[in-house]
């Protein structure tokens, strides 16, 4: 019996962060999903989301298997990997809560791990500028329309944000 874990980020979009973690994971057989979480409204959709009022991220969820090519640290260092983690609200364009940087974390190691992460990524990378990410824990979730999930699978030449890109 495998051991599945998830694992929940918000960086900006969700369509381009669910691409950007598919490919860089296409060989480990991760399930994605994006949706929104961390408001205060229990039935938002992508209007009233993108409206500010119900204060959601876009954020995307993962289901992996642990192995010695995917864990949750490496997780939140391609997170880190794969965004401007310095702006508050934003990712290049796309401005406004549903956009900022937040790791949810699902349980206390999880926790442990994101902020040990997020300190090495931050000495490292990040020398001058202050990573903005929220590091909380993860709270209700609720799937995007259906029309959402897979989006640039289904429209390849749709909107991607272009602040998705590997910095390292």
């Amino acid at each position: 019996m495998t051991n599945t874990e998830t694992a929940t980020f918000a960086a900006g979009c969700f369509w381009g962060v669910e691409k950007a973690f598919q490919r860089f994971y296409k060989d480990q057989h991760i399930k994605t999903r994006v949706g929104y979480t961390g408001g205060n409204n229990n039935n938002p959709d992508y209007r009233s989301v993108c409206s500010g009022s119900t204060n959601h991220a876009e954020a995307l969820q993962i289901e992996y298997t642990p192995n010695d090519k995917i864990n949750y640290a490496g997780l939140v260092e391609f997170f880190y990997r794969m965004h401007d983690p310095t702006t508050v609200n934003r990712q290049g364009p796309d401005v406004g809560t549903q956009y900022r940087s937040a790791i949810y974390y699902h349980s206390p190691e999880q926790k442990e791990i994101a902020e040990r992460v997020t300190a090495e990524v931050q000495e490292k990378h990040y020398k001058g500028h202050k990573i903005v990410t929220e590091i909380k824990p993860a709270t209700a979730w609720f799937d995007a329309e259906e029309y959402h999930q897979k989006y640039l699978e289904k429209n390849p030449a749709g909107y991607e944000c272009p602040s998705h890109f590997l910095r390292w």
